[in-house]
C-alpha cells in the first residue's frame, strides 16, 4: 500500500467545514449536502481512475475473493456497475478518497475524532431508463453492516459531475435516521416493483407515525452528500443523456469494531471484510486494519 501522510487543513479547507447549524441539520434529518471539497481537477482525476479500472487497470488485486463481493466485469454488459474496494486495489482512488478534508467534514457530522474508511464502491448507472438494475431500491446501509458495532457510521456519495434527478440522484428519506421501528432492506431483485419497495417505506413510516419525506438531492460537481448509516436512501433510473458516474465512500467512526452476528437459523453473517482483513489478538476481524479500513482523519486531542 501507499505510505500516506496527514497535513492540517489549510484555511480554504477549514471554510468547507460544516457549522453548526449544518451540524444539527445532520443531526435532525440524517443527511448533508458538502461545500465543494473536490477541485474539478481532482474529480476528473477519479473519473480518469475510473476509465482505467473499467479498462482493468489494478495497482494490486485482493488477496482472496471474499463472498458477494461487488466486481462488476465486461461481461455482464450494460447494467449498473457496482465494483468493492477501489481503496485498495488503486492507489489514485486512496490518495483522493483519503483527501483530509473529507475525512475531517465525516468526523464533524459523526461527532468523532477519528474516521476510517470502511468501503469504498465505484458505482455507474448507463443511460438507460429502462434497466432495472439502475433503480437502488429504499434501503439503510447499516442493514449491510451487522458485524459493526457503531450506529455512527456515515456514506459520502460523491458523483463525478454536476447529478441532479435526470441522472437517478439520491433521493434522502428525511429523519428516517430517527425511526425507532424499521424492517430494514431486502436484497433487491431485478423486478421493478419490488426494487420501488414502497411498501415497505410505507410500512414503516406509519410504524413511526410520519409521513415520508422524499429528498431528492442535486450534487454539484465537486461536492457530495454524507448520509447516516440508518437513514433510507435510493435512487431512481437514469434519464440523462450519459451515464451516472459516482463513488460510494462508507465510512466508520474510530469506536467501530467487528461484533459477531447470528441470523435466525444460528448462522453466522460474515461481511466481505472478514476474509480479508487482520485479526485481533481474540481472534477477531480487524476492522481497523490500515490496509483495508485505512484512517482518513486523526484530530489532535482536544479538538473532538
Amino acid at each position: 500500500m501507499t505510505t500516506r501522510t496527514w497535513a492540517p487543513l489549510t484555511d480554504e479547507e477549514t471554510v468547507l467545514l460544516p457549522t453548526g447549524r449544518d451540524m444539527d441539520h445532520y443531526r435532525r434529518r440524517g443527511w448533508y449536502l458538502s461545500e465543494r471539497l473536490f477541485t474539478d481537477n481532482e474529480v476528473d482525476e477519479l473519473a480518469a481512475a475510473a476509465d482505467a479500472y473499467y479498462a482493468g487497470h489494478r495497482d494490486r488485486e485482493l488477496p482472496v475473493r471474499p463472498a458477494r463481493l461487488a466486481a462488476w466485469r465486461p461481461a455482464d454488459g450494460d447494467v449498473q456497475r457496482n465494483n468493492d474496494y477501489i481503496h485498495y486495489t488503486s492507489d489514485l482512488f486512496l490518495r483522493l478518497l483519503s483527501k483530509p478534508v473529507v475525512g475531517a467534514v465525516a468526523a464533524a457530522l459523526a461527532r468523532t475524532d477519528t474516521i476510517r474508511i470502511f468501503q469504498a464502491t465505484l458505482l455507474f448507472k448507463p443511460a438507460m431508463p429502462d434497466e432495472p438494475t439502475n433503480i437502488v431500491s429504499w434501503h439503510f446501509d447499516k442493514y449491510y453492516w451487522s458485524t459493526c458495532s457503531s450506529d455512527n457510521m456515515l456514506t459520502a456519495f460523491i458523483p463525478l459531475h454536476d447529478c441532479d434527478e435526470r441522472f437517478g440522484t439520491l433521493t434522502m428519506i428525511d429523519g428516517s435516521h430517527r425511526w425507532a421501528h424499521r424492517h430494514g432492506a431486502v436484497r433487491p431483485r431485478t423486478e421493478p416493483s419490488d426494487l420501488a419497495r414502497e411498501g415497505l417505506l410505507e410500512l414503516d413510516a406509519a410504524a413511526n407515525g410520519v409521513v415520508p419525506e422524499r429528498v431528492p438531492v442535486h450534487i454539484p460537481k465537486g461536492h457530495m452528500t454524507f448520509h447516516h448509516c440508518l437513514l433510507y436512501h435510493g435512487s431512481g433510473p437514469n434519464r440523462a443523456a450519459e451515464p451516472r458516474r459516482s463513488i460510494s465512500l462508507h465510512l466508520q467512526d474510530g469506536a467501530n469494531a467487528y461484533r459477531p452476528f447470528t441470523l435466525s437459523p444460528g448462522r453466522q453473517e460474515p461481511y466481505k471484510h472478514d476474509w480479508l482483513v487482520r485479526r485481533t489478538a481474540e481472534g477477531s476481524p480487524d476492522y481497523a486494519d490500515p490496509d483495508f479500513c485505512p484512517r482518513i482523519w486523526p484530530l489532535a486531542p482536544g479538538q473532538a
